[in-house]
């Protein structure tokens, strides 16, 4: 997958995985997009270990449900992280 393709599928996974979490969480669309890219790497880096997947296609759906589950982790680590700074 091309550079620019692997940063649409995060802006889009990140979006997303927004969409899927209840709550709100901060961020513009420059960190969707940075939470959804390291979403993407971390689901297809345990997608690999755990079940010998990659994210090599773009529009496979083994790649958007990897890149999505890996965002909602990121989402929810970044939101853990930052819910106590924001009192």
């Amino acid at each position: 997958m091309s550079f620019l393709g692997f940063l649409l599928l995060g802006l889009i996974a990140g979006a997303l995985a927004k969409a899927i979490l209840p709550g709100r969480q901060g961020g513009g669309w420059l960190i969707t997009l940075l939470l959804g890219v390291v979403g993407a790497l971390l689901g297809g880096w345990l997608g690999g270990i755990l079940f010998g997947a990659n994210l090599q296609e773009f529009f496979s759906l083994q790649t958007w449900l990897l890149a999505i589950g890996g965002s909602i982790v990121v989402l929810l680590i970044y939101g853990a992280l930052t819910r106590n700074k924001k009192a």
